[in-house]
């Protein structure tokens, strides 16, 4: 079991969203977020060099099976891209272990709980 963690771009999460779900993955959560990576720029402000603006994100977390690791890989690559080549800003995927997963509902572990 994997944990897939997407930072994208707020105007991308319907088609993402779309993407993920022909793609078989439908249990997603999302959450709005604020951060910056390469599309930072510093500032001067009156002789002072000031802190980047946070910029408005979302990150969604998909729980997956190894086998769905791939296809939810490239369905977000394909549908959180701006363009054909992309833009700086477009987001980052991190990919991280999952050793538990416990439905609480029933109580049930593992790859059956997802």
């Amino acid at each position: 079991m994997k944990l897939i963690t997407a930072i994208i771009q707020e105007d991308k999460l319907d088609e993402v969203r779309e993407a993920l779900t022909t793609a078989e993955i439908g249990r997603i959560t999302v959450s709005r977020v604020d951060g910056h990576g390469r599309q930072e720029s510093t500032e001067i402000y009156r002789g002072q060099v000031v802190a980047p603006n946070l910029i408005p994100k979302v990150e969604i977390k998909v729980g997956v099976n190894d086998d769905f690791v791939e296809p939810a890989i490239a369905a977000i690559l394909c549908s959180a891209r701006h363009g054909a080549d992309g833009k700086i800003g477009d987001g980052k995927i991190f990919v991280t272990p999952l050793e538990e997963c416990v439905r609480i509902r029933t109580g049930e572990r593992g790859h059956e709980a997802i």
